[in-house]
């Protein structure tokens, strides 16, 4: 048997949301996997690192930036510092924590990897929207982001 939800204009552009940024992540990881040998998380921590002020956050920081459990991000920081492409450093005003920056390589290879992925969000979502459609959806989701924050 079928179980119907009774949906309105809200449910369908979250659902409509979901979908599009869910299938085009599936090709922005495709393309980084095939040309780097990226998944979309690795390139998220490389991405988050160079966009840094200071070009080094925190585990908390990181994990908090992709929405991921403390240890899930250990784990992905773990094997980005085993391909050579981050390194941890002790906190300079908390020798507890861990900082974690980008070595040479991670960045070189974060901008080869970045140019492929901005040409994929262009080919893969901004392409099919008007650069008017493009400014107002910022603003929107912008609205939606900091009524959340």
């Amino acid at each position: 048997m079928t179980v119907r939800i009774r949906t309105n204009e809200s449910t369908e552009a979250w659902r409509s949301l979901l979908l599009a940024f869910s299938r085009v992540n599936h090709r922005l990881e495709a393309d980084l996997r095939e040309a780097f040998g990226l998944s979309i998380g690795w390139y998220e921590v490389l991405l988050q690192l160079a966009g840094s002020p200071t070009g080094q956050l925190r585990m908390s920081e990181i994990a908090d930036g992709m929405i991921l459990s403390r240890s899930a991000a250990t784990r992905l920081v773990d094997r980005l510092e085993r391909d050579g492409l981050v390194e941890r450093s002790a906190c300079g005003d908390d020798r507890r924590g861990t900082e974690v920056s980008l070595t040479r390589r991670g960045r070189e290879l974060f901008i080869e990897a970045g140019r492929l992925h901005l040409r994929g969000i262009e080919d893969y979502f901004g392409s099919h929207l008007e650069p008017s459609e493009l400014a107002r959806l910022r603003t929107i989701l912008g609205r939606v982001a900091d009524a959340n924050a």
